[in-house]
């Protein structure tokens, strides 16, 4: 991204011509940034609570009551006999930045010994079932995706979330290539697609096991890449032709028996062929399910071997990181752990112990975490001291106790890896903090002083850590320079062009070297299976009769989960919340168009406006997110109604594991 700076002000932001990958546009989002960076409501000043948590009201402090307030607060803690383990630390991605990431912070609260957050909400379970499969989330080269004869866009709206792809997808077309976009919504992508197969929500696993089942059956499999390359595939063309029949299939997916031999029919005739892979398919009960039996589609058919084959869920597999000098979690003692995804059961048990105290940085938990009720009710707690790092006053930041004001992408400098490219990023700081904002690695710092914590590695600078960041040995990283990095803004990482990462003859980083179609260890059947969803009638018949509906939250095209919701321009754009409905449901529950309806379950609640389409299959609705609460007439989003429960790879979040029952009005 380029920035133009007119007596210190940013005043154009341009996509980068020059990159190879992104080629000179920016996605609907991040074309707003100024809008963002300069809002109104961007916190300036660090700010104390002078109400009742939930209120949002504050007054404004000094950085050094605010972080000297901090700093005795942690201490007793530290010192209670709960310990420091009642502290718990909460972040995801913010500017998905390295050193205003998990650097400092992950030292300061090491150091202190505070509880380590399982960072699950969002790629956890795809990117385990990947390591447990392939030993690495590497996957196809992106700048080769044009070279692909059939492309299957399998769980991702890419013209929404990954929009830098579309010209490689387009360059195929152009080609010759058959784009099919699977996915139970008719998205924009799947507008632009030749086909659209619109799947039951959940069952994509007994999808490519189907395919699996006619690859194995018409012998178009390609046996030496498997007995050269793979572990157990054996077993799998026993399990796949005995219990994967695209006839029982048709009845899990509820898709027509000859779209099922088609599809495996062409995956398995067709060279080069790509599957592009996304985080909402993880979201359920079998979501490592899901993208294991996904992901070894390319090994069954020798796909890898092809320039242009394969699949992706993310390259960030390629990126190595020496994240144990970045973040140094050897300082600290070993710790409890507790996962992200369940974080509304964290704040509200009572025991082993308490959390005492929460950190926010890189995240807005009181929109974005599933069950937002119990979430809420936790954040809610008076003996719950809350600090929250933010742009703006969130969700969250409404329940703190302290807010401090963080800088954003435009205001600090950084490094960048990509989990959609192959070229790592230098992001120069363009303008100077606004107000009294602080880079996140600096607010750490001058906590760490408040509590005298006089360790060197708690005074690094943002350049040290930048250094300990590119120090690892990976061959991916040699020759990439801090330096080169500054001069040249992104240098491709140093992996052959073309990137064939399982090609005949190279040995994995799982335990045989191969491609581990079979698992030992993992907790997980040794064979991939399909697994449904927690809330399905293989499951749950009682429960989907009294919630039938089964609700998807996919990310609004305005939006980046709660991020750039705020922003006035995009708001406008999104209009109000909005459930998608067919018109088959609408009718029975004489639910009009453009009707305010309540959507609910056992978890909660949310209104939305109607939006009778056939862009839905039955028993599918779907609510565009992640609204914040405070800015919906009632308060609420579709997270009032998901649940904690966690994936079976991974200890993922099942957002779209969610039945619901929606009625006419508020």
């Amino acid at each position: 991204m380029l920035v133009t700076v007119e007596d210190g002000r940013a005043t154009r932001i341009a996509g980068d011509p020059d990159h190879p990958f992104t080629r000179g546009f920016l996605c609907t989002k991040v074309n707003k940034y100024l809008e963002r960076t300069y809002h109104e409501g961007r916190l300036l000043y660090p700010q104390i609570r002078a109400g009742a948590k939930g209120e949002g009201k504050f007054r404004r402090a000094t950085w050094d009551e605010a972080l000297s307030l901090i700093a005795n607060r942690l201490q007793a803690i530290i010192d209670s006999p709960d310990g420091p383990q009642a502290i718990l630390p909460y972040s995801y991605a913010g500017t998905m930045g390295l050193v205003q990431g998990e650097g400092m912070a992950a030292r300061f609260f090491g150091r202190i010994g505070a509880s380590r957050l399982a960072r699950t909400i969002c790629s956890a379970c795809g990117s385990e079932a990947l390591n447990l499969v392939y030993g690495t989330r590497m996957g196809t080269d992106p700048e080769t995706v044009g070279e692909a004869k059939l492309i299957l866009l399998w769980g991702t709206n890419t013209l929404t979330s990954n929009p830098h792809l579309w010209p490689f997808i387009r360059k195929a077309k152009e080609s010759g290539a058959r784009i099919i976009c699977i996915d139970p919504l008719h998205t924009r992508t799947a507008a632009a697609s030749d086909e659209h197969i619109a799947i039951r929500p959940g069952t994509d696993a007994a999808l490519a096991l189907g395919m699996m089942h006619v690859i194995f059956r018409d012998g178009l499999e390609d046996r030496k890449y498997l007995d050269d390359m793979t572990l157990g595939w054996e077993k799998l063309r026993e399990r796949a032709l005995r219990e994967y029949a695209p006839e029982l299939v048709a009845r899990i997916t509820r898709l027509p028996v000859d779209t099922i031999e088609r599809l495996g029919r062409l995956y398995g005739t067709t060279r080069p062929t790509f599957i592009r892979l996304n985080y909402g398919l993880q979201r359920h009960a079998g979501g490592g399910a899901a993208v294991r039996a996904i992901s070894i589609l390319p090994a069954i058919t020798g796909a890898w071997n092809d320039v242009g084959g394969g699949c992706q869920l993310s390259s960030s597999g390629t990126f190595s990181i020496n994240t144990t000098a970045l973040e140094r979690r050897d300082l600290g003692h070993p710790t409890r752990i507790i996962n992200m995804t369940r974080l509304g059961e964290a704040l509200t048990r009572t025991d082993d112990p308490p959390v005492k105290a929460m950190i926010v940085y890189n995240s807005n938990p009181g929109s974005v975490a599933p069950d937002r009720e119990t979430v809420l009710r936790g954040m809610r707690r008076e003996d719950l001291f809350t600090v929250v790092l933010e742009h703006f006053q969130t969700d969250t930041a409404d329940y703190a106790d302290v807010l401090l004001p963080a800088t954003t992408q435009l205001e600090h400098d950084d490094l960048h890896k990509a989990y959609g490219h192959l070229y790592m990023m230098y992001s120069n700081r363009a303008i100077d903090p606004l107000g009294e904002a602080l880079p996140n690695s600096e607010i750490f710092r001058r906590l760490a002083a408040a509590m005298h914590l006089d360790f060197p590695e708690l005074k690094a600078t943002d350049e040290e850590l930048m250094r300990d960041a590119l120090s690892g040995t990976a061959e991916s990283m040699r020759g990439i320079t801090l330096e080169e990095l500054r001069e040249r803004g992104s240098i491709r990482l140093n992996v052959p062009t073309p990137h064939l990462p399982f090609r005949s003859g190279v040995k994995l980083s799982t335990p045989s070297g191969k491609i581990e179609i079979e698992l030992h260890h993992a907790g997980v059947d040794p064979l991939p299976e399909y697994v449904p969803p927690y809330e399905s009638e293989e499951r749950d018949p009682e429960l989907v009769r009294r919630f039938p509906l089964a609700l998807i939250s996919p990310p609004a095209h305005s939006f980046l989960n709660s991020t750039f919701a705020n922003v006035p321009s995009l708001r406008r754009a999104a209009g109000k919340p909005t459930l998608e409905i067919h018109a088959d449901d609408a009718l029975t529950r004489g639910i009009r168009e453009g009707q305010r309806v309540t959507v609910f379950n056992e978890r909660g609640r949310f209104s939305a406006d109607a939006v009778i389409t056939d862009r839905v299959r039955p028993g599918v609705v779907v609510a565009p997110s992640i609204w914040w609460g405070k800015l919906t007439d009632d308060g609420a989003n579709a997270n009032q109604t998901t649940s904690q429960a966690l994936t079976d790879i991974g200890g993922g979040a099942t957002f779209y594991d969610n039945q619901v029952e929606v009625r006419a009005g508020q």
